[in-house]
């Protein structure tokens, strides 16, 4: 199933973070905080302002982005765990 997010809205996959500690310590999963980082997998067209001009996004897809830990709405689709958030919920992209 596809799925095209409306205006300002991006759906974002969450990244696995690491199951150690940096001192080698494994996490359980119950222990495991959900991860802030993720990437983008959609997008919608942009921001309709005030005047009806319509603002494109700055996100694409395959930006690798981090958000607030309670930011967007989880949706599960075919699987896999996704959230849909507005653009405004993040808060950078990660870059390499």
């Amino acid at each position: 199933m596809k799925m095209r997010p409306l205006h300002d809205r991006l759906v974002v996959k969450r990244t696995e973070e690491d199951k150690t500690s940096p001192g080698g310590i494994v996490i359980p999963d119950s222990a495991a905080e959900k991860p802030i980082k993720g990437e983008v997998v959609a997008v919608g067209n942009g921001k309709v302002l005030d005047t009806g001009a319509v603002r494109a996004l700055d996100l694409k897809v395959g930006d690798k982005v981090l958000f607030g830990k309670y930011s967007g709405t989880e949706v599960t689709i075919d699987g896999d765990d996704l959230v849909v958030m507005r653009e405004d919920d993040v808060m950078a992209v990660l870059e390499a």
